[in-house]
C-alpha cells in the first residue's frame, strides 16, 4: 500500500481505510447503479484494437476489464488506484478471469512518472473527482499521452442534480450535527461538477477541444433489494457514509427511518428509481 503522503494524502487515507474496503464489499451492488455511465464514457472514447490504455482510479477493476475487452489482445490496459484494498480485489477478479492484458498499479495518478508519450487515452470513470491539485494532476496525466491522445471521462454533475447521492444525506441530515460544507472544487464526488470550471482546468492542463456532454437518466437504487435494505446501502454511500460513522443507534436508526420515509414516493414497478446525471469529457493532447 502506497504511503498517505503528498498533496492527496487525505485521500490515500480515505480510500484504503474507510470508503475502500466498503466499495469492495459493495461492489457488485455500486457497479451496478453506475456501469451505464461508464458505458457512455467508453462510447465517447471511440476505442480501437491495440491501443494502450491508462484508467485513472480503476476502482476494483471493473472499467479495465471492459476497456481490455475493447483495444483486444493487442492492446492493452494499466489501472490506477490509490486504494489497496480495491486493486487487490480488481486482481483477483483478473487473475480469475485470465485478462492478460489488464496491469493494476497502486500509485497517485497526480504524482506519478508516467512513460511520457506513450498511451492512446487516459479514461475514467468517476475516478478524478478527488485530486486536491487538479490541474497538476491531468497536465501529469497528459504527459503520458501520445500526440493526439485523448482523455475521456465520466464525473457527476452538480448535487441537486444527483438525488440518488444527495437524498440520503439531506433525509439523514436533521438528526445529526453536521460540519460546515466543503468549499466548491473541494475534492469529492461534486468537485468537478461546474462544466464551465472543468474546460478551464482542462485547457490550463494543456489539453484541447474539451467537450462536457451531460448525460441524465434514472437510477435503480435497489437493484433487487428490499427498501429495507436498499436504506442500508445508501446509508454507506456517499455524502451520507460519514454521517452514519461513530452516530449512537439511536440517531443512527431515526436516520434510516427519514431515508426509508423518502425513498417511498420513488418506488416504481422497477425498483426504487432517483434522478441521476453526469457529464462525459472529453479532450486530445496536441
Amino acid at each position: 500500500m502506497i504511503e498517505a503522503k503528498g498533496p492527496n494524502a487525505e485521500q490515500i487515507h480515505y480510500w484504503n481505510e474507510v470508503s475502500g474496503p466498503k466499495w469492495v464489499r459493495l461492489d457488485e451492488t455500486i457497479g451496478a447503479m453506475i456501469r451505464p455511465f461508464g458505458v457512455d464514457a467508453m462510447n465517447a472514447a471511440k476505442l480501437q484494437s491495440g491501443e494502450q490504455v491508462v484508467d485513472v482510479g480503476c476502482g476494483c477493476g471493473e472499467t479495465s476489464f471492459a476497456l481490455a475487452e475493447a483495444v483486444g489482445s493487442t492492446g492493452n490496459v494499466l489501472g490506477v488506484d490509490i486504494s489497496d484494498p480495491m486493486l487487490t480485489h480488481a486482481t483477483q477478479n483478473r487473475d480469475r478471469m485470465n485478462k492478460l492484458n489488464v496491469k493494476f498499479l497502486n500509485a497517485d495518478a497526480q504524482t506519478l512518472g508516467f512513460s511520457l508519450g506513450t498511451q492512446d487515452l487516459v479514461f475514467s470513470r468517476f475516478g478524478v473527482m478527488f485530486f486536491a491539485e487538479p490541474e497538476i494532476a491531468f497536465a501529469n496525466l497528459r504527459s503520458c499521452l501520445k500526440p493526439g491522445g485523448r482523455l475521456v471521462f465520466a464525473c457527476w454533475q452538480a448535487r441537486e442534480k444527483n438525488p440518488w447521492l444527495a437524498m440520503p444525506a439531506a433525509a439523514a441530515a436533521s438528526h445529526f450535527n453536521l460540519p460546515p460544507g466543503p468549499p466548491p472544487g473541494s475534492p469529492g464526488p461534486f468537485s468537478m461538477s461546474d462544466p464551465q470550471r472543468t474546460v478551464e482546468l482542462l485547457n490550463g492542463a494543456g489539453y484541447r477541444s474539451v467537450e462536457c456532454h451531460s448525460v441524465e437518466r434514472k437510477i435503480d437504487v435497489s437493484i433487487g433489494k428490499s427498501i429495507e435494505d436498499t436504506v442500508s446501502f445508501l446509508s454507506q454511500m456517499g455524502p451520507a457514509g460519514s454521517l452514519f460513522k461513530d452516530a449512537p443507534r439511536e440517531k443512527s436508526e431515526a436516520a434510516l427511518r427519514s431515508i426509508h420515509e423518502a425513498l417511498l414516493p420513488h418506488q416504481t414497478s422497477n425498483g426504487i428509481e432517483l434522478d441521476a446525471a453526469a457529464w462525459v469529457v472529453t479532450a486530445t493532447r496536441d
